[in-house]
């Protein structure tokens, strides 16, 4: 059965929560409390196994429940066959109902970026948090937290939903902590109100890509080439990327305050920009010559309905949807694929009754060896979401309570680009 114990209500007692937490790791079960075989069992491994569930109440309406499948280490060579196990999930649950916090996603100092989930979680004053978004990662790349997919943030779109159709995006009314799922798609252009001249846009705070062909041009007016449009806004960073193309810079009446014939500037408060790359270049001239632009920026939801983008919402992005409306959706993958084959991972969803529920499982290791996608859709199920996203998983896959870590992520802990955090008191003015 599950093992509750005491709750540690209220925030101030975050230090003692985050020691509870860490110690209910090291041992497999809440300090305090006497662990027990759970009643109801993960559907993954073979059916004899111990499994072992201890939860702790963390604040009202929150509860931390740590698994533990199997009891013993897998043989390091068998981490992504056997059906032995063992595996540890940690599974943080938020009842709107009783909760008087607020979820909200959150990136840290700039969202180009990476951050520690651990620092997300001290940085916002948060009780606990999860990873969340897919993000640029590679080390070289000077704007690494750049996602791929949505960010929203406090109702503000700073980078939109690619057209990647494994793209799922999880959704959280900071307001009510209620929170959907589903795949949003985006447009956006840019209008000069006295000519009529509009030019499509086609990334948000995502740094455009000069056409090789036209790399060695000094003048890139004279590419014909295709390029990239990108719309910057200040919290991308304390300067947009710098190079080749042309870069005009909009006060917040979308009136040019100046031009650019190469990119990179710094954006004071209620400025953006707008960068052009390639063929696009002379395009993104002409549109702004002469007098003020009309931005438009849209998002739609999956059944084509104009999707309202409010103060109080945040979005993140995951790869594949795990179940929609109780029932396991997620594809089988590509044989060899190992996105698809066992990894640490995070997940993000809603019950049937509305609890949100964010789950971490350790992986890649002899102590927990990680889910499939198959798996981790089972794991999802089993916990009770009727709709749940995977996250970003492996090294990423990071859960921190009080800014100390709960689970072992399979390596030192990642700097990530962004995290789903539950904050105390409710959601005002962007905190």
């Amino acid at each position: 059965m599950t093992v509750s114990q005491p709750g540690l209500s209220g925030f101030r007692r975050a230090g003692a929560l985050a020691a509870a937490a860490l110690a209910a790791v090291a041992l497999g079960v809440a300090p305090g409390a006497r662990a027990e075989a759970a009643a109801g069992t993960l559907p993954i491994g073979d059916a004899d196994l111990t499994e072992v569930r201890t939860s702790s109440t963390l604040a009202a309406g929150v509860s931390l429940t740590r698994i533990v499948r199997g009891t013993e280490p897998a043989p390091a060579d068998q981490i992504n066959t056997t059906t032995r196990g063992p595996w540890v999930v940690n599974v943080l649950t938020i009842d709107p109902r009783r909760a008087r916090g607020h979820l909200k996603a959150t990136y840290g100092p700039d969202l180009s970026q990476v951050e520690k989930t651990t620092d997300l979680v001290r940085a916002s004053g948060a009780l606990a948090g999860v990873n969340a978004s897919f993000f640029t990662f590679t080390a070289s790349q000077q704007y690494p937290g750049d996602p791929v997919g949505l960010g929203l943030f406090g109702g503000k779109l700073l980078s939109e939903p690619t057209a990647d159709p494994a793209e799922v995006n999880f959704l959280v009314d900071a307001n009510t902590n209620r929170a959907t799922a589903g795949k949003l798609s985006w447009s956006g252009s840019v209008r000069n109100r006295q000519t009529g001249a509009t030019l499509p846009l086609e990334f948000i705070n995502h740094p455009p890509v000069v056409p090789a062909a036209c790399a060695a041009l000094a003048d890139q007016t004279q590419c014909t080439v295709p390029g990239d449009v990108t719309q910057f806004t200040p919290e991308f960073a304390a300067a947009t990327p710098s190079g080749a193309g042309v870069e005009v810079v909009l006060n917040r009446l979308g009136c040019v305050v100046r031009t650019s014939t190469t990119r990179g500037t710094a954006l004071a408060a209620g400025q953006t920009s707008l960068q052009a790359t390639g063929q696009e270049t002379a395009a993104l001239l002409a549109v702004a010559s002469r007098g003020c632009l009309q931005r438009t920026s849209t998002l739609v939801d999956p059944d084509g309905e104009k999707f309202a983008v409010r103060p109080g919402l945040f979005g993140v992005n995951g790869r594949y949807r795990l179940t929609a409306d109780g029932q396991i959706v997620v594809p089988a993958g590509a044989p060899g694929d190992s996105f698809f084959a066992r990894n640490p991972r995070t997940i993000a969803g809603t019950t049937r009754d509305g609890k949100i529920v964010l789950a971490t499982i350790d992986g890649r290791q002899t102590t927990s060896v990680g889910t499939t996608m198959a798996e981790t859709a089972a794991v999802a199920q089993a916990l009770g979401l009727h709709n749940a996203v995977n996250l970003d998983g492996g090294g990423s896959t990071t859960m921190a309570v009080g800014g100390a870590l709960v689970n072992h992520p399979s390596g030192a802990e990642r700097a990530v680009g962004d995290a789903l955090v539950y904050v105390a008191g409710r959601y005002r003015n962007g905190n």
